[in-house]
């Protein structure tokens, strides 16, 4: 019997993995094989966070493939043309279904080679707790605000156990050729960049199990009351483990509903953590049904709207966490320095770029993608969207966030500040989210110096605040 091809795209692990459970209960050998198709994937090709993370996601999914008798198949090019290279050699292909336009495209290419070539192609779900097509309103439409969506999903979940990983992967007789890791150029530059995020971060697939059980023993019964804290772990930390595959939603779920039925306790905060779970299902879902998410605005009012395009000085000051407001500088540079900030932060940094200084939301996506170790693309352009008023569910046009009273709900004892921004780090508590107001005294007393140790503010929040809701309420207007 000639073996199967796994593509193991977008599914980086053995655990609750039905396509790979499916192959190695055929009776025939799989070979497992990841293709990186930069070309494919056009303006969304992985950015230089993701290609640490996928480089060394790899290596461990190979040694646990090898654990169990196997072999990881690595190559780069057209995905259609390495599938079709070798459908001579095998019986079938076996997928995980994509949601993203590329990963669709790829998939609809597969299906029509396998057809032409007769043989077996199969999709598996794997990476969603239900299907886009699953989930409608009453009247079959398709839902655009959260709340419904998370009230009808919940109804839907069948909760049936996820499957375990397979003790052993069945070789085939013999192995197609495989390319060295290296040869996949995964190493993003500049260099020096990863070292944080290396010392930061354990990818693969037992890390993501671990970070897991982690949360649900130690943080889910606060995660409510103290999932908007970023200067304390307080969050799963699993959404670069979703983004890579390493663990499936499912999983997620049914540890999360065994934790709630052993320590009710926990029940509150472990059922708002599942809340952010569908999140990124409604994302995946909107992205699904609106192809074009991640370059046009889901509300049409928004396609002239004036925003300001390219990077500037303004926009670098941003982005390197230079902008003269503590709680953004302390986000933009967590992100550098991990590739990953927390997520309240996220919609603060987002409302600064995209209604304070009222520049694209797609620039501030563009950035997200390349530097966040979670880069999804169905998150990253519905959140952004959100914030920008643009999207589904979008925040209110009015709603600008307040980098300073943000802070100071949220960082009270400005503990993520001095993590971050450390120049800051002998503020008192009453300035350190506005040094800009602080008296010269105190200001000299912290060992701070605006605009030499500390930059000064890179804009006036009233002026830019008045100007953002002008041209907002015009958005109103049209609506």
């Amino acid at each position: 019997m000639k073996p199967i091809l796994l593509l193991m795209n977008g599914t980086l692990r053995l655990d609750d993995h039905p396509a790979l459970v499916s192959a190695c209960s055929s009776g025939a050998g799989v070979i497992p094989m990841f293709i990186l198709d930069d070309a494919g994937a056009g303006d969304w090709k992985l950015g230089g966070a993701r290609r640490w993370w996928l480089k060394d996601s790899l290596i461990r999914l190979a040694t646990s493939l090898e654990a169990r008798g196997s072999r990881l198949i690595l190559r780069a090019g057209d995905t259609a043309d390495i599938v079709e290279s070798l459908l001579g050699e095998v019986s079938a292909v076996y997928m995980t279904r994509a949601y993203s336009p590329m990963g669709r495209r790829a998939q609809e290419q597969i299906h029509q080679l396998c057809s032409a070539h007769d043989t077996d192609c199969r999709r598996f779900t794997g990476n969603l707790l239900l299907e886009p097509e699953d989930v409608r309103t009453k009247t079959g439409g398709i839902y655009e605000v959260f709340s419904p969506f998370w009230r009808r999903a919940v109804e839907l979940i069948d909760g049936s156990p996820p499957l375990g990983a397979p003790d052993q992967v069945p070789a085939p007789d013999n192995w197609p050729e495989s390319q060295d890791i290296t040869e996949l150029k995964l190493d993003p530059r500049p260099a020096h960049w990863v070292k944080p995020i290396a010392a930061t971060w354990v990818p693969g697939e037992d890390a993501a199990q671990d970070r897991l059980a982690k949360f649900l023993t130690e943080a889910a019964r606060d995660y409510k009351a103290m999932r908007d804290v970023p200067g304390v772990e307080a969050t799963s930390r699993l959404s670069p483990y979703l983004a890579h595959g390493e663990i499936s939603p499912r999983r997620i779920w049914a540890e999360a509903q065994l934790h709630m039925m052993t320590e009710a306790q926990d029940r509150k905060g472990a059922d708002w953590f599942l809340r952010e779970l569908g999140w990124r299902e409604f994302s995946k879902h909107l992205l699904f049904h609106n192809p074009t998410l991640p370059v046009r605005p889901l509300k049409a009012q928004f396609e002239d709207f004036p925003w300001r395009e390219g990077v500037d000085d303004m926009v670098v000051a941003w982005q390197k966490g230079r902008t003269g407001f503590p709680i953004v500088d302390a986000g933009m540079r967590q992100l550098w320095q991990t590739g990953w900030m927390h997520n309240r932060v996220r919609m603060i940094v987002a409302s600064f770029l995209v209604k304070d200084m009222l520049w694209h939301w797609r620039t501030g996506e563009d950035w997200f993608w390349d530097t966040l170790v979670d880069a999804d693309l169905a998150n990253n352009a519905a959140s952004w969207q959100w914030v920008a008023g643009c999207g589904a569910d979008a925040a209110p046009y009015f709603r600008i966030f307040n980098p300073i009273t943000q802070g100071e709900k949220f960082d009270p004892d400005g503990d993520y500040i001095r993590t971050y921004v450390p120049e800051l780090a002998d503020m008192p508590n009453d300035y350190i989210h506005k040094p800009f107001e602080a008296p010269e005294g105190v200001l000299k007393m912290a060992g701070v110096s605006l605009g030499a140790t500390y930059p000064e503010p890179v804009l006036d929040r009233k002026a830019c605040r008045e100007r953002a809701l002008a041209a907002l309420q015009s958005i109103k207007k049209q609506a």
